[in-house]
């Protein structure tokens, strides 16, 4: 009778806490001088450890290489967790997640620029004809170009100046980040061709978030 008395004690204990977890939010003061800044460093580290392997001399037999994969690996991962954002503040209703949703897609553009420009500067060195004619040669680069295009315009309207003056045209316009997130998985899955593990891991989640998203829209807001 003990034993069971002490087991549904701690059942009970852990259910409190995991809906104090759930239901207690940081307050503003919080997120902006500790959340957001540890956020910031969290994304920076990537860009950090390349910049050091790079000055080290440890980037492998083909640094351009790993460069080319690891910005465009961090690139699709920032784009993945932007995305997943609204989701997680809809489980937990946990709202002050949204207040971080700009710095994760600003941050998933800065390492899709850092992936373009290797591209153009270690892999083509700035040869602009042979970049014209690469584009629409490799299926790949067509669509991890297209993608790093589509983006350009949701980073220039990423502002709430931008979001009052375009109102209800702002959520269609970022609703391209979902086009933008299957372009990039593809473009990842034709660059790798034979370890297509990583690729068909995003691919996943991607269809995870997209079918939570169509869930939402069919059934959630319809009601």
């Amino acid at each position: 009778m003990k034993s069971e008395g002490l087991t549904s004690i701690k059942s009970i204990a852990k259910s409190h806490t995991f809906q104090f977890f759930i239901m207690s939010s940081p307050s503003s003061t919080t997120i902006s001088f500790i959340i957001k800044p540890v956020v910031f460093l969290a994304c920076l580290l990537p860009f950090v450890m390349l910049v050091y392997a790079a000055f080290m001399g440890s980037l492998g037999v083909n640094p351009v290489e790993t460069l080319t994969l690891e910005t465009g690996s961090w690139a699709l991962r920032f784009l993945l967790i932007t995305l997943s954002v609204t989701p997680l503040r809809m489980i937990t209703g946990q709202s002050w997640l949204i207040k971080l949703r700009r710095m994760l897609g600003l941050f998933a553009f800065f390492y899709v620029s850092l992936h373009f420009t290797t591209y153009i500067w270690f892999d083509q060195y700035f040869d602009w004809a042979a970049i014209v004619k690469d584009i629409p040669k490799r299926p790949f680069i067509t669509v991890g170009f297209s993608a790093f295009v589509l983006l350009i315009p949701l980073v220039l309207t990423s502002t709430n100046k931008m979001m009052r003056r375009l109102k209800r045209n702002w959520t269609k316009l970022h609703s391209l980040v979902y086009v933008i997130a299957v372009l990039g998985v593809l473009h990842f899955l034709w660059l790798v061709k034979a370890d297509t593990r990583e690729p068909l891991i995003y691919a996943g989640i991607l269809l995870v978030l997209l079918g939570y998203r169509a869930y939402q829209q069919r059934f959630v807001k319809s009601r």
